[in-house]
């Protein structure tokens, strides 16, 4: 029996393995019949420095319906570019108050085990009675929302360690 798991990391050439992803889910070729936004932010790791080799994921859930002419709807993997930076195009569709825009999933190089978190969008008027921000306490809840930068554009960072944290998620 095979001693590696599931969350062993890849090493340093997971940009290569996972082309095929990132292809099938590019924002310039998102299918949707539903409006658009943009998050887009950096991936810092615990020095502040950006992580230029990350992969992201997020799911969308209440997207699937909207993008049913995607290969996976509701679904997006990106990597971070050189200076650490990202960019979702998300769709937006009708969903409770109070729900993540995102559930997002962070691979970077040093992680064996990839990490959970969420995005929420700061306009959402349900995320005082969110069942998921409840669980985080108030001072961290501002590592998990993203802030409005104009219309239809929100910016949010991604730290994995340090005084701005982002908060993770453990699902067991």
């Amino acid at each position: 029996m095979s001693k590696i798991t599931t969350s062993q990391t890849i090493g340093p050439f997971s940009h290569e393995a996972w082309n095929w992803a990132t292809e099938l889910s590019a924002a310039d070729r998102l299918q949707t019949s539903a409006p658009t936004i943009v998050v887009s932010g950096i991936i810092y790791d615990g020095d502040g420095v950006p992580i230029n080799d990350a992969q992201i994921e997020a799911w969308q859930p209440a997207a699937a319906a909207a993008e049913s002419g995607q290969a996976i709807p509701g679904f997006r993997r990106l990597p971070s570019d050189d200076a650490g930076k990202f960019s979702l195009r998300l769709s937006v569709c009708p969903q409770a108050q109070g729900e993540p825009a995102a559930y997002v999933t962070v691979f970077a190089r040093g992680l064996v085990k990839h990490q959970f978190t969420a995005v929420f969008l700061e306009d959402d008027a349900g995320l005082g009675d969110s069942a998921i921000l409840a669980q985080v306490p108030a001072a961290r809840r501002p590592t998990l929302i993203a802030a409005q930068t104009g219309a239809g554009r929100y910016s949010w960072n991604i730290h994995m360690q340090g005084e701005q944290e982002t908060v993770f998620f453990d699902y067991a």
